[in-house]
């Protein structure tokens, strides 16, 4: 039976995937004729349909396209402009990291974890220097360690460990949920904080590079001891106007390269690309870093900056990917640890229904939940 749907609905959910109409034409062999008015398809056909282009099925229905907005502050810009439209995967992503807050909340009162003081414990006008350092001593975040560890991924995944000894829920993942379908564009986003004084929440794209990932979690970070959610700018060179942001950017940029460090260290008189690899290495960020940080201290104007800066991110970005390695770390890390052992734990006291806890890591096995639970050293 054919049911009635407005041919603009149509054409909206598919333009709103970024999807064109040859790519559905397997699938949907009369998309076009659905598309110009000519055919209706069959109410089967629309659930399939909403399901291709990550369409609540019911928006169809709807008279005309909703407005979709991001449901926590934007700060991201193009150019001086806000950017608008939010994919289905970001929208998505950022709903799926709420759901696993409010029951991370729930758990944490129900188990009578106290509220985090660090949470909003800063202010836009606290000094950028004063706030990094006590960033990086609840952290615990020694820079010589850091120099220590031999490569990013070392440290980043030591630096998301400090996290989540602290009590931040830290995920790290380049594809919504668990389906490897749905990757993650760094361009549209890079990360995004949840504030919350018991389920504080980080969220890294982990499609972005380990250098990247390291400075947008301490950008987020930055947000969280403000107390403030918000959907980041946080390319180390972007200049944004909001208030929030550039703080956060400046706190980042200290935390992981003081600049007072950082002048010791650079030597003027060397070959720039060289020093920049140098540096990058020996605190362990990415180079667009530290080729802020030469700025910052005095070493590169802001037009040799923009000039190095872009050579730099077009190389950057013809290395190739890593592997996603051993499944069931990743999985701990895109849903994270600390939010991982929660809800193991509570899943087998009888606390959380199995049917719950495997929705919200995002697989239906239960063997592989408890596969997870022997990875996390709790089944």
């Amino acid at each position: 039976m054919r049911t009635a749907v407005r041919p603009e609905m149509l054409r909206w959910a598919r333009e709103r995937a970024g999807l064109g109409l040859a790519s559905l034409a397997g699938r949907f062999p009369r998309l076009a004729a659905w598309e110009s008015g000519e055919e209706n398809p069959t109410l089967k056909q629309i659930e399939r349909f909403a399901k291709a282009t990550h369409a609540p099925v019911g928006y169809l229905f709807l008279p005309k396209p909703p407005v979709e907005r991001v449901p926590i502050p934007d700060f991201r810009t193009a150019g001086n402009e806000r950017l608008q439209q939010p994919s289905p995967d970001l929208l998505d992503t950022i709903y799926i990291c709420q759901q696993r807050q409010d029951w991370y909340r729930d758990f944490a009162r129900t188990t009578g974890e106290a509220p985090l003081p660090f949470v909003g414990s800063l202010q836009l006008t606290s000094d950028v220097e004063v706030a990094a350092a006590r960033l990086r001593s609840a952290l615990g975040l020694d820079l010589e360690e850091r120099r220590q560890l031999r490569t990013w991924t070392d440290a980043l995944r030591r630096f998301i460990e400090q996290a989540d000894a602290l009590g931040v829920l830290v995920m790290v993942s380049g594809v919504v949920g668990s389906n490897n379908q749905r990757t993650l564009d760094p361009e549209e986003f890079r990360g995004f904080a949840l504030a919350d004084p018991f389920a504080p929440l980080v969220f890294i794209n982990g499609a972005d590079t380990k250098a990247a990932q390291m400075f947008t979690l301490a950008h987020e970070l930055a947000h969280l001891w403000l107390g403030r959610s918000a959907l980041s700018d946080t390319a180390p060179i972007s200049a944004p106007t909001n208030r929030v942001e550039i703080w956060c950017n400046q706190v980042a940029a200290e935390l992981l390269v003081p600049l007072a460090l950082l002048r010791q260290e650079y030597r003027k008189d060397a070959e720039l690309q060289g020093e920049v690899n140098r540096l990058a290495r020996q605190f362990k960020v990415s180079t667009l870093v530290i080729l802020r940080r030469i700025h910052d201290a005095g070493g590169l104007t802001r037009d040799q900056l923009w000039e190095a800066y872009r050579e730099e991110l077009q190389r950057l970005r013809a290395l190739p990917r890593g592997s996603g390695g051993d499944f069931y770390l990743t999985l701990a890390a895109r849903v994270s640890r600390r939010f991982a052992r929660a809800l193991v734990v509570s899943t087998l006291e009888g606390q959380t229904l199995y049917r719950d806890s495997l929705r919200m890591l995002g697989f239906s096995k239960l063997s592989t939940f408890h596969e997870l639970g022997r990875n996390l050293g709790m089944a």
